[in-house]
């Protein structure tokens, strides 16, 4: 890519996954494990095997969608869940430790901020939004590498 100048310029580029980390799957799993044993309570037939084949894979696919999360930086774009946010409206960029995040998700949260929290994930990334038109004032997102995504972003602004 060339900018106004002639001179060669590099998008940064980020992407990551928030996969569920593999000591949350024994709970859910147990769970629905107990609950098709309830409903099946040692009736025969279609009852004794049917809740197991619905209620596990229904809790599996429910702890593989909640790690499908994607958080990147490409094209132009900051890719957060389903939304996206141009480079361009991209404003100050504030990386926020596991232990602050209580702080900024609870009392400081702003109402219109756009929010992706994943629990298992612990640091958070603050962007400000400088679109006019936009009424979001930020977005507030989980990553794993927070510093990673914040270099890609603020090496955008300085561009």
């Amino acid at each position: 890519m060339t900018d106004s100048s002639g001179a060669t310029r590099v998008d940064p580029s980020y992407a990551e996954r928030l996969h569920v980390t593999w000591y949350w799957w024994p709970l859910p799993l147990l769970a629905a494990g107990i609950l098709a044993a309830e409903i099946h309570m040692g009736h025969p037939g279609v009852r004794s095997w049917l809740p197991y084949a619905v209620v596990v894979p229904l809790a599996v696919l429910m702890l593989w969608r909640a790690g499908r999360t994607p958080v990147a930086v490409r094209d132009g774009k900051l890719l957060v869940a389903d939304a996206n946010l141009p480079l361009e409206h991209v404003g100050e960029v504030q990386v926020v430790e596991a232990k602050d995040k209580r702080r900024v998700l609870g009392p400081h949260l702003d109402p219109a901020a756009f929010v992706v929290h994943r629990g298992w994930v612990g640091p958070v990334v603050r962007v400000r939004v400088t679109d006019p038109e936009d009424p979001t004032p930020y977005w507030l997102f989980s990553t794993r590498h927070p510093e990673r995504v914040a270099a890609a972003l603020r090496s955008t602004s300085r561009t």
